[in-house]
Formats: structure tokens, C-alpha cells, sequence
């Protein structure tokens, strides 16, 4: 049976996830750049007090939903995960120091992305009969492209995901990140995590809002702060990486023995989809935290996407890479999060280990935490909230047995199902274009003085 899964997901998986899908997640991306005239540079201005100015005056969430600052919490939590850890090593082994730049422009194309997405879900959601808000890409799909059968497709994927990616893969981070540090034993990791979650999940939205908005700064601020550090002891070996970084990128050398293209293409390949992993502009999943907010202008809950890719791959990616880089850890010849590790093992030593480790335990959790509100959302979509809490305790079930597991199948998956959810979302966002801009330009005149 697993062996016949396998094969089948071996071939869909090049054709719904391939480089295909990954230039049409760009092409959306230069498409909203050039129409709204590079928003993402021009009006930083905007967008940063929108946003960064406003999270030290947020107001706390009503009845009409939870406040912008926690939607964009809700988001990063599905966002950051151990792709801003592992993903960014996996990148740097694969392609090199260039990766980190395409990995750059894969974020700046994305800010855009997830803009159009936001704005689009901002205008397409709804309120069902307790108040609630239904907002995500299926519904700009089914009522904005007027096509049911894809915002269907959208939201099967997205609950199949949320166990897959969202879960068991984050679950067994977590198991494999204290086991190795602490020694602590996978099922007792598992059983504990799985009563978090359910507690959490029980109150809703809120609930989760309420521990995101807590955790994701938290565990931002202390990796942050520690990978600084690194990066200031190993000052001296910047300039050297940020030419390293550059000069890999648009390097015409083939690789060793010919094999694989030139090296700036293997770069350009690793950092775009490394990239497109973490902040996740283009597959549609954030836009269903985004749209449970209470901001009244589509505009300008887009530009707390903008930040949420700014955050989570232009801040916390980079900081990731300059630390391997900056600290030798690539001499080591590790990989994933061991690389990571090593990096941060040369200031800290083995406290180093501890920081990497229980910032993979955070980062994973909140991950879990984001994806379960994306996967009960898409179930709200195709079957209404009689299975809600079934579905909760589901998800639960799967992070306790899936700490100690071979996840090599589940990831496969999860990539064919990141495809299933970006095609259908990529097909509303060029056809429901011409909106977008149109929301934009309607929020920039009532600006103007």
C-alpha cells in the first residue's frame, strides 16, 4: 500500500511542484511588482508604519474578529517553522552561499504575492450565521473566479496538509530536536504535545491568537538576539560572505563534474523554492489568518502580509544563514538543522545546542498551531463546523504518534499538496488581478492629502 503511494506521489509530485509552479509563483509575484509599481520598495514607508507602528498600539480583538497584529502572529506561526532553521542549511548545502540571494528575491516577489492574496481574501470573506468570519483562498476562488470544483481541490489539500506538513512533520521535529538535546523520550514528547494542542485548539481562534501573539515574538526575539551574536563575534568574515553571497549567485561555473547546470542555476533553484517553503507567499494558506481580522481597509491588512514575509524570510532567514556562514559551521560538511547547530555551537557551545534546539521545539509548535486554524477553516468550507471537533482531536492523535516516526513518505506529500494548493490559488491571482490593483488604487487616493 505505502510502496503504491509512494510511486503515484513520485510522479504527480515533478509535475504539481516542479519548476513550473515555482516560476508561476514568481511570475505572480513580478506581475503585482511592476502593476503596483514596486509597492514593496516605494511605499515601505507605508506599509512599515501600518504595520511595525502599529503593533505598540494595537487594540485587543472584539467581536468582529481577532486584531490585525494577531492575524499576523497567526500567520507567522504557520510560517516559521523549521524551514528558518533546516530550510535555510538544506539551501546553503544544495546551492551554496548565491542561494541566500535568490532566496531575497523569492521574498521580495512574495511580498507582492501574498498582498494580492490577502487583499483578495479581505474582500471575498464572510460572516456565517454566529458572526464568524469565513475568509481564504478557496472563497476568492469559488465566488471572485466563480469556479467551485478548484476552491474544492484548495480546500481538501489544505486539510490534508495540516496533518502532514502542519503537523506530524512539525511533531516529529520536535521530538527528534529534545531527544537529541535533553534525551527526552519521543512518545512522552508526543503525548504532551498532543494535550497542548487540543487545549489550545478547543477555544478557537481566539485561544490560538491569544498563544500566538505571545509565542511568535518571543521565540523571534530570543533566535534573533542569539543569532546576532554570533553573526557580531564572526564580524570580521562579513564582508567576505556577502561576497560570497553575490558572487554565487550569478556564477556560470559548472558544478563539480559538469553535473546539475551551472552553479547559478542550482543556487537560483535551492534559494527559490527554500523560499517559497517558509514564507509560503503563493500557496494561499496565510490568507486565512489575515482574513480573520477586523481591519476594515483589504489594503492595508495586505500589508501585514508584506511584513510577514519580510519577517520571516528578509529577517529570520537571513539571520540563519549569516550565522553558518559568517561562522565556518559549512567546514563541518553537516546538514539541516546539525549545521545550524554547529553554527551556533562556535559561540555558545553546548548551550549553543540547547538554543537551536528548543528554537526548533517553538518555531514547530506554533507552526502546528497556525496549520490546525488553516486545516479547520478548509473543513469549514467543505462541510460546514459539525466536524470541528473531531477534526481537533485528530490532529491531536497525529502529533502524538508521528514524534518518533519515518517522515520521509509525509514530507514527499506534502510537497505534491503544497502544488494542489498553489495551482488553484495562482489561477484566481492572475485572473482576479485586475481587482487587486484596483483595491490598491482606491486605498492610495483616500491617502492622498
Amino acid at each position: 500500500m505505502l510502496n503504491s503511494v509512494e510511486t503515484v506521489n513520485s510522479w504527480i509530485q515533478p509535475i504539481v511542484w516542479g519548476w513550473p509552479v515555482l516560476i508561476g509563483i514568481l511570475l505572480a509575484g513580478v506581475l503585482f511588482t511592476v502593476k503596483l509599481r514596486f509597492f514593496q520598495i516605494t511605499k515601505i514607508g507605508l506599509w512599515m508604519k501600518v504595520t511595525f507602528a502599529g503593533m505598540f498600539c494595537r487594540k485587543r480583538q472584539n467581536e468582529d474578529g481577532i486584531s490585525p497584529f494577531q492575524a499576523l502572529t497567526t500567520a507567522l506561526a504557520g510560517s516559521i517553522g523549521t524551514g528558518n532553521i533546516v530550510g535555510v542549511a538544506t539551501a546553503l548545502t544544495i546551492g551554496g552561499p548565491g542561494s541566500i540571494f535568490w532566496m531575497w528575491i523569492s521574498a521580495l516577489l512574495g511580498m507582492m504575492t501574498i498582498y494580492a492574496e490577502t487583499v483578495l481574501g479581505m474582500k471575498y470573506r464572510k460572516k456565517d450565521k454566529n458572526g464568524t468570519w469565513l475568509g481564504g483562498a478557496m472563497y476568492y476562488i469559488e465566488y471572485g473566479l466563480r469556479c467551485k470544483p478548484l476552491a474544492v481541490i484548495f480546500a481538501v489539500s489544505c486539510v490534508l496538509a495540516s496533518f502532514g506538513m502542519g503537523n506530524m512533520a512539525q511533531s516529529n521535529s520536535i521530538g527528534s530536536a529534545l531527544k537529541d538535546a535533553f534525551g527526552f523520550n519521543t512518545t512522552i514528547t508526543g503525548l504532551i504535545t498532543a494535550a497542548i494542542l487540543f487545549v489550545i485548539l478547543s477555544g478557537g481562534i481566539q485561544r490560538i491568537a491569544n498563544v500566538t501573539e505571545k509565542i511568535v515574538p518571543f521565540m523571534a526575539v530570543i533566535y534573533l538576539l542569539a543569532g546576532l551574536i554570533v553573526i557580531a563575534v564572526h564580524s570580521s568574515r562579513l564582508p567576505a560572505v556577502c561576497d560570497q553571497i553575490f558572487t554565487n549567485a550569478f556564477s556560470l561555473q559548472s558544478v563539480t563534474g559538469g553535473v546539475g547546470g551551472s552553479v547559478m542555476l542550482i543556487a537560483m533553484r535551492s534559494g527559490v523554492s527554500r523560499g517559497i517553503f517558509t514564507n509560503e507567499a503563493g500557496l494561499g494558506s496565510s490568507v486565512m489568518a489575515h482574513t480573520e481580522a477586523d481591519c476594515k481597509e483589504p489594503a492595508e491588512q495586505g500589508m501585514w502580509g508584506i511584513f510577514q514575509v519580510f519577517i520571516d524570510t528578509i529577517v529570520m532567514c537571513t539571520i540563519t544563514a549569516l550565522c553558518i556562514l559568517c561562522s565556518g559551521a559549512m567546514e563541518t560538511a553537516k546538514d539541516g538543522g546539525a549545521l545550524s547547530t554547529a553554527a551556533f555551537h562556535t559561540v555558545f557551545g553546548v548551550f549553543g545546542d540547547g538554543v537551536i534546539s528548543v528554537s526548533i521545539m517553538l518555531f514547530a509548535f506554533a507552526t502546528m498551531l497556525g496549520w490546525s486554524h488553516y486545516g479547520q477553516c478548509g473543513l469549514r468550507y467543505l462541510c460546514g463546523n459539525k466536524l470541528l471537533i473531531p477534526y481537533r482531536i485528530l490532529f491531536a492523535f497525529f502529533a502524538a504518534v508521528s514524534c518518533g516516526m519515518d517522515l520521509t513518505l509525509v514530507w514527499n506529500i506534502c510537497d505534491t499538496l503544497n502544488g494542489f494548493m498553489a495551482i488553484p490559488n495562482l489561477i484566481a491571482l492572475f485572473f482576479l488581478s485586475h481587482q487587486v490593483i484596483e483595491e490598491t488604487k482606491a486605498y492610495l487616493s483616500k491617502k492622498k492629502p
